[in-house]
């Protein structure tokens, strides 16, 4: 059993779980930090499980996934429940409502706004609406992964692909029960501050510094985005620092610099300007990284694709994640023949 796998028995009928990086010890009948994984009689209990929130196809660009399958379409999902608690989260009540509830409370929270839904019927609806993948997104996967693992498995006998848009705090074991169902990732590097990540994000950065390897390392697609947040993360040391950090695992791994813009607990920050995202892109190209884009912000020139061989353009995108896809044929630029890291069929 999958769930037998994701806890252990601990004495006095407390348990740990090992969904992710917080390995968080739960004593009876109390509720870990991401508010959805309790302590049910000596027992771990999904409270999400089959619970579902946000089910609806997108564009898997919107990922945001510029080098897998573009053009389209994902069907999306998550869950209540995050073990992060970002103050600037744009997710903010899916991710951050049940938390410091009771039990009753959590509850009536899923009944009002989750979909009882169960894997089959996820993957009935992917194919129904033409989706070639299924992306785990909107909140942090490894708080539902045991939900998560049960669809990627119908998708897998199903021919779909499996994509997780993630925090990358999974916890190793978690990770090793996925890695296998997996075929991409989009993992968001916050900043490259130990402090950032304790005080803003109320998490730590070293795991999610390991699991971007680990992900790279098993075979996966990844994709890593850094949403630029003015005087917090953006400063040119900072962003050289992710971006040498990225180029030291692969040039080929994509790097999606985004813009923010005020949500949740940071309403008086000002949003990110088209300049600071497009002088992360120089920084980015500079540390050598092929495929850097900018999001958030309407700005053609800077979200399309280009070989980084001979230059030509091979996917424009407008800012409704469109990709139109001019240049690339079997992976490869058809002007000059380079291979173009992705996953294109």
């Amino acid at each position: 059993m999958i769930k037998e796998k994701l806890f252990k028995k601990l004495d006095h009928n407390w348990i740990q779980c090992l969904a992710c990086h917080w390995y968080c010890r739960i004593p009876p009948g109390k509720i870990g930090i991401c508010g959805v994984r309790e302590n049910l009689n000596g027992k771990l209990n999904l409270m999400v499980e089959n619970q579902a929130v946000g089910l609806h196809p997108d564009p898997v660009e919107k990922k945001p996934l510029y080098h897998f399958l573009p053009g389209s379409k994902a069907l999306s999902f998550g869950t209540l429940g995050c073990n992060f608690a970002c103050d600037f989260c744009q997710n903010w009540f899916q991710s951050q409502s049940p938390k410091r509830k009771t039990r009753k409370e959590v509850l009536r929270l899923i009944s009002q706004y989750s979909e009882n839904i169960s894997p089959k019927q996820i993957v009935k609806l992917a194919q129904d609406l033409n989706c070639l993948s299924i992306a785990y997104t909107y909140n942090e996967p490894a708080v539902f992964i045991e939900y998560a693992l049960a669809t990627m498995a119908e998708a897998k006998k199903a021919g779909l692909k499996n994509v997780f848009v993630t925090n990358g705090f999974e916890s190793k074991e978690s990770f090793e029960l996925a890695k296998d169902y997996l075929d991409a990732a989009n993992i968001d590097l916050k900043s490259f501050k130990p402090d950032f990540y304790q005080k803003i994000c109320h998490a730590k950065i070293e795991p999610v510094l390991e699991n971007i390897k680990r992900y790279f390392q098993a075979g996966v697609w990844i994709e890593l985005t850094t949403l630029v947040i003015p005087g917090l993360n953006d400063s040119v040391f900072e962003l050289e620092q992710i971006a040498k950090f990225i180029a030291g695992i692969s040039q080929d791994i994509p790097w999606h610099t985004t813009a923010f813009h005020p949500d949740f607990k940071m309403l008086d920050k000002k949003p990110t300007g088209l300049a600071k995202l497009k002088q992360a892109w120089q920084i980015g190209k500079k540390a050598g990284l092929k495929y850097v884009y900018t999001g958030n912000v309407f700005d053609p020139q800077h979200s399309a694709t280009f070989c980084p061989s001979c230059g030509k353009l091979l996917i424009s995108r407008n800012e409704f994640f469109v990709a139109n896809v001019v240049g690339i044929k079997e992976g490869k630029c058809q002007y000059c023949q380079a291979k173009i890291a992705g996953v294109w069929s």
